[in-house]
């Protein structure tokens, strides 16, 4: 009876991540053609913060309870998922547009502050004692994160895609009632999948590399593809930049704010990999302007060959 139950919430789940998904990127597009801000800008930083917020709850939780590898491993792995899994498969489903911009602008940030993370950890050599990032230094990602955020409603950029239909009440309400259906169907799929694999006899660590990465992941694909299907390519490339940078900026610096703690070495090659798959997306973008159906191909690719090395290892 119990599995029958956890059967049922998964495929609820699932409905609730997609048309979640599918009323979200409407609203916000909406909203974004009302407040003359382009989809781009909207999906690096509202649509972002709301399909990030299973890794602020899994990170955040971590850090009070002192789990500091679990909060800091969430976070790289999931920023790793994104840009591999999600942004690779959205890409083989269909090519996604890249404007100048999104590169050298937001892409190019995305790599210096995952560089930056790097050395708070290890160190300009690379090998040093890892350690986490105390309050100090997590208060300076943490406001990094809000003057970039500024910065792009500021400096308020031509609109790229236009919308038919400008926002009005029932488009707010929308856009949470689609970021309260995704963040909860994420949810549900981690914890009701979970039990489902554990009645089959998959064991927690398989678990929690595959189930619970996918699943805190599943709104941003949820999101991205939806986005990719209606031709909104700056929303479904910006929701994974954006998310990515949330992860890095806000929840990590907030965990440092509220617990820092050493964290082991091991994660070393997880940060290096992060590293390499931020620049290779970055060369992607830059060939043809465009990430093709090869390319994603190539970035899923590579994370298959990555989640087999970790179980290998």
């Amino acid at each position: 009876m119990n599995l029958i139950f956890d059967l049922v919430l998964v495929s609820l789940s699932i409905l609730m991540l997609w048309k979640g998904a599918d009323w979200l990127v409407d609203a916000a597009s909406e909203i974004a053609h009302s407040l003359k801000i382009s989809d781009l800008v909207i999906g690096l930083t509202v649509v972002a913060f709301g399909t990030s917020a299973p890794e602020f709850a899994v990170t955040i939780r971590a850090a009070i309870t002192g789990q500091t590898d679990i909060s800091i491993g969430n976070v790289v792995g999931s920023n790793i998922f994104n840009l591999g899994f999600i942004l690779g498969g959205t890409a083989m489903v269909r090519a996604i547009n890249i404007t100048p911009k999104l590169l050298y602008r937001d892409g190019i940030f995305l790599l210096v502050v995952t560089i930056l993370i790097y050395i708070l950890f290890f160190g300009f050599n690379g090998w040093d004692a890892a350690d986490a990032i105390n309050a100090y230094e997590g208060s300076i990602l943490f406001l990094a994160l809000i003057g970039y955020i500024i910065f792009l409603f500021i400096k308020k950029e031509p609109i790229e895609e236009t919308h038919p239909k400008s926002a009005d009440l029932q488009s707010y309400i929308w856009f949470f009632v689609g970021l309260f259906s995704i963040v909860i169907g994420g949810h549900l799929m981690v914890e009701h999948a979970s039990n489902l694999a554990r009645a089959f006899g998959v064991s927690d660590w398989v678990i929690a590399v595959t189930i619970v990465a996918a699943g805190t992941s599943a709104p941003e694909l949820a999101t991205s593809l939806t986005a990719a299907f209606k031709e909104k390519h700056g929303m479904a490339i910006g929701n994974l930049l954006g998310s990515d940078l949330f992860n890095l900026l806000g929840v990590l610096g907030l965990a440092g704010i509220i617990n820092p703690t050493n964290i082991q070495s091991d994660i070393h090659s997880s940060i290096v990999v992060l590293i390499i798959m931020v620049s290779l997306v970055l060369v992607m973008m830059r060939t043809g302007w465009q990430i093709t159906r090869l390319q994603g191909t190539i970035l899923v690719t590579l994370n298959l060959i990555r989640w087999y090395l970790d179980f290998a290892g």
